[in-house]
């Protein structure tokens, strides 16, 4: 069995690949390279250097390779750059997908995983996010992730298209050293970065309504969304029936104060983070509910928060000593 994974020079599609072949099934990388970095990609895993927009190219690639099924995580990822950037986002999100499942379609290849994003609700009325929370996406980003679910919807109801999408919030961690996570936008690494350039952290804000006075989001492992993006392929490529749409969420979440007292004590770099005013539009809290994931795609958190800070340090600093 062999499932092509787009995106899988990433960040995430590294550690997806990474799964696939803990779970004995073979991968299949295409990647443009955009944000995603060659050297993510074992030597022994076939690589495609190339769009998705190119329907042609992932048609062959499927074709040559006797391709399963997909995972499908390319696209662009930034949702606040997304605002400035909407053709951009719509183009690589909406119009690479259409791409994709024409690629699909020509090859007769018919299971697809996509990995789509919390950005799909907005902010939404509730506290806690399940897979009924009405969707609202505020962004240029969230809304072309929900119009690419709209497309596989569509494509599965007309061609009998077996899939299922996955949606999360912040990633974090590292599954490998040598797999980290490079976003100029992330928590973590902005965090990481600061530190080991002897600058402080900054916190956007402590009224707001939470134990601590910061915000409350889902933090999950890089390592977990993984294994369950493979479970969710296992099943597709089993029969099993899924559910249209998955939250890989942690249920109580973390707040950004926990997240820097987590910091501090695992770099061993002793530091007060700045103060900045809060963000206009930043909830109080928002975390998703992982009931459903955790019944059908073996969907559990398995890192504490010290474990998935730790990852990431041992991550940063393997980039730092090789980049050296």
């Amino acid at each position: 069995m062999t499932w092509l994974v787009t995106g899988g020079a990433g960040y995430i599609g590294s550690h997806v690949v990474s799964a696939l072949r803990g779970a004995r099934i073979q991968p299949v990388v295409i990647d443009s390279l955009s944000s995603g970095h060659r050297e993510f990609v074992p030597a022994d895993v076939p690589f495609v250097h190339g769009s998705i927009l190119d329907a042609d190219l992932v048609a062959h690639t499927l074709r040559n390779h006797a391709v399963t099924g997909v995972i499908h995580l390319a696209g662009f990822k930034y949702a606040g750059v997304s605002v400035q950037e909407p053709l951009l986002t719509y183009e690589q999100n909406v119009t690479g997908t259409a791409q994709l499942l024409k690629a699909m379609e020509l090859t007769g290849v018919d299971k697809l995983v996509f990995s789509s994003s919390a950005a799909t609700y907005g902010t939404p009325t509730g506290d806690i996010v399940t897979e009924a929370t009405p969707t609202n996406p505020e962004s240029p980003y969230g809304e072309s992730k929900l119009i690419g679910e709209w497309l596989i919807r569509d494509q599965g109801r007309a061609r009998d298209l077996k899939h299922t999408s996955l949606r999360y919030f912040n990633v974090v961690g590292s599954g490998a050293p040598e797999l980290y996570d490079t976003s100029p936008h992330n928590l973590f690494p902005i965090v990481l970065r600061a530190l080991t350039a002897g600058k402080t952290p900054r916190i956007n804000g402590i009224d707001y309504n939470t134990p601590d006075g910061t915000c409350v989001r889902d933090y999950v492992h890089v390592a977990d969304l993984a294994t369950s993006h493979v479970a969710a392929a296992q099943a597709l490529a089993a029969g099993t029936p899924l559910e249209r749409v998955y939250n890989l969420g942690s249920g109580d979440g973390l707040s950004v104060r926990q997240i820097m007292t987590a910091m501090a004590k695992v770099t061993g770099i002793d530091f007060e983070p700045e103060i900045g005013p809060r963000r206009a539009g930043d909830p109080d809290r928002i975390v998703a509910d992982g009931t459903l994931a955790a019944r059908d795609l073996n969907w559990k958190m398995r890192h504490s928060v010290e474990q998935m800070v730790a990852s990431a340090y041992d991550a940063q600093r393997h980039a730092i000593t090789t980049a050296g």
